[in-house]
């Protein structure tokens, strides 16, 4: 047996080994056109697919340049705008109702949308012994592992899991949709007794409530909520739900179904995606970045003291001295996110009622001054705009909710894209995903093990 001396020692020589021979030479990459992260030179994505699901405008290409235009947000053909307009002029959570429009393309009739809504509520109840064996027995550290482990743990609980056919596909997706919010909240409500030491709460899912409304009373010991907390909920679950096939969790869908796999396998591997800090985990980011920022500036209202601290992140100086100003950016919008414009209302609106004006005017103000201080520190004139991350880990702070669960909420959103997608690929799919990768290893003659030194 190895002791851990051991263990650390060995471990060490062997990542030694594997820094050295991994490296590849970064002119390489130019010398082969080499397509990093499947992007073009000029920033645009490389064209991989084609979809009916969603799309994601922030530029207009011209005579192969990009221009800018204020970004949107399309659903099947429809502007998510308007889904939020028509979900506040009905009164109803909006959620459920694009959901069905992601997953077969049209919008609901009133007595549609009562069936799907119904129906995703009965199924939010886990399976039998599901609770007790797949969640209690194995707690995880991080929520996102045990969302993946409930995910791969429904193929066993499923009576027909291999069966790939559209309709059974769709029967498994609706039943994750449904699932993700009590997966998530079981999963938080594990950790807390078993890592944290606290009190652990299992309420069972009411099958009348809406999506946003079961995950705050599930996270919470005294299951309540007020009306706008869940809306601005459920605003968040609308915008996070779908963002085109190309973005890396949405693609992993479809790389994965391509390899005719069963949906857990395929939607498990999408959690493990959105589970990056590249990926879902930004918008913790920010919220720790601000929590320095807050600490570090004494004058909030102070225009010279937060661009001070500001230019000290972006030179990398401050946080975590990666140079980055977290929530500022994104790979296609540049003028405006949809996202952001929406939820920052919401934000105002439910920081009113918590009592949180002058943090809300803080990030108003970082996202006012950021844009610039980043293309004066990196010498750039890319336009940038605050995105949907800048202010969803506020808002979630302000219906308190733990961080832990900042990214289960994105995936209890995006389940409904993934599975539009994971559809969509068995439908129009049909051939596997192999893109190429260039060998710059030469050939080397083979040393019997004998004469190795």
């Amino acid at each position: 047996m190895f002791s851990n001396k051991d263990e650390i020692a060995i471990l060490k020589r062997l990542e030694k080994l594997a820094v050295h021979n991994d490296p590849i030479n970064p002119d390489l990459y130019k010398k082969y056109d080499v397509k990093r992260g499947l992007r073009n030179a000029n920033g645009t994505g490389v064209l991989v697919g084609l979809t009916r699901i969603g799309d994601v405008v922030g530029y207009e290409l011209k005579d192969g340049e990009k221009i800018a235009i204020p970004g949107r947000l399309i659903y099947r053909g429809y502007n998510v705008e308007d889904l939020i307009k028509d979900a506040e002029r009905n009164k109803q959570f909006g959620f459920e109702q694009c959901a069905y429009l992601l997953l077969f393309g049209e919008l609901p009739t009133k007595e549609k949308l009562e069936r799907f809504t119904s129906y995703l509520g009965e199924c939010r109840i886990l399976p039998e012994n599901f609770t007790e064996d797949m969640i209690m027995k194995a707690p995880s550290q991080d929520i996102m592992n045990k969302m993946a482990r409930g995910v791969l743990a429904s193929y066993s609980y499923d009576d027909d899991p291999e069966n790939k056919s559209v309709g059974n596909v769709i029967r498994q997706c609706i039943q994750l949709i449904a699932r993700f919010s009590t997966l998530a909240a079981y999963g938080y409500q594990a950790k807390r007794r078993y890592y944290d030491n606290k009190s652990m709460f299992i309420h069972n899912p009411k099958a009348d409530l809406s999506t946003a409304e079961s995950f705050l009373r599930l996270i919470r010991a005294d299951k309540s909520y007020s009306r706008l907390e869940a809306e601005t909920l459920d605003l968040a679950l609308i915008l996070h739900a779908e963002h085109g096939g190309g973005n890396n969790s949405s693609l992993t869908v479809h790389v994965v179904s391509s390899a005719d796999t069963d949906t857990y396998s395929a939607i498990a591997a999408a959690v493990g995606s959105l589970k990056g800090s590249r990926h879902g985990g930004a918008n913790i980011r920010v919220v720790e970045m601000m929590d320095e920022l807050k600490a570090n500036v004494k004058d909030w209202s102070s225009e010279k003291e937060v661009s001070d601290y500001l230019y000290k992140i972006a030179k990398k100086d401050a946080y975590d001295k990666s140079g980055l100003i977290y929530g500022m950016g994104h790979a296609i919008y540049t003028i405006s996110d949809p996202r952001e414009i929406l939820l920052k209302a919401k934000a105002k609106e439910l920081a009113k009622e918590k009592g949180c004006m002058e943090e809300f005017e803080l990030y108003n103000m970082i996202e006012r001054l950021a844009p610039s201080i980043i293309q004066e520190v990196h010498n750039s004139d890319k336009k940038v705009c605050a995105n949907v991350d800048f202010y969803s880990g506020f808002v979630y702070t302000m219906l308190n909710i733990p961080r832990e669960l900042f990214t289960p909420i994105f995936a209890i959103s995006r389940i409904a894209g993934w599975s539009a997608h994971r559809i969509e690929e068995i439908v129009s799919g049909g051939r596997i995903y192999r893109p190429a990768y260039k060998n710059v290893s030469p050939e080397r003659d083979f040393v019997p093990l004998a004469n190795r030194k």
